[in-house]
């Protein structure tokens, strides 16, 4: 069973090579994005087009891949300055169903002590 509720999520500014498998984008997470590619982290990637996504987690004894391609349209990836953008696992699903993260706000807590 793959538990991902605590994964914290990066997604990375710069589009990358897409011939990248596993071993590539762990390598970029180590060297670019100066993060622990052996961690319980997901590291989210696209392509120059904008089309299709790749996330790379560890899971305890291997590295697992994940791919999606759109069929029509781009993912909205949000603006960033600093070389990755830290999310939920929410917004992932919604970046994932094709909704723009600079669109969407999730709701205000609201500080409620008692009835």
């Amino acid at each position: 069973m793959i538990d991902l509720q605590q994964a914290q999520v990066y997604l990375a500014r710069e589009p990358v090579d897409f011939r990248r498998q596993i071993d590539g984008l762990a390598l970029h997470v180590q060297e670019e994005l100066a993060l622990d590619p052996f961690s319980p982290q997901l590291f989210v990637f696209r392509n120059r087009a904008g089309d299709k996504v790749k996330i790379l987690y560890w899971h305890g004894n291997g590295f697992c891949l994940l791919y999606k391609r759109l069929e029509r349209g781009c993912f909205a990836w949000p603006a960033m300055a600093d070389p990755v953008f830290s999310c939920t696992l929410r917004e992932l699903h919604w970046l994932l169903d094709g909704l723009d993260l600079r669109a969407l706000a999730q709701p205000e807590k609201l500080p409620i002590q008692r009835i």
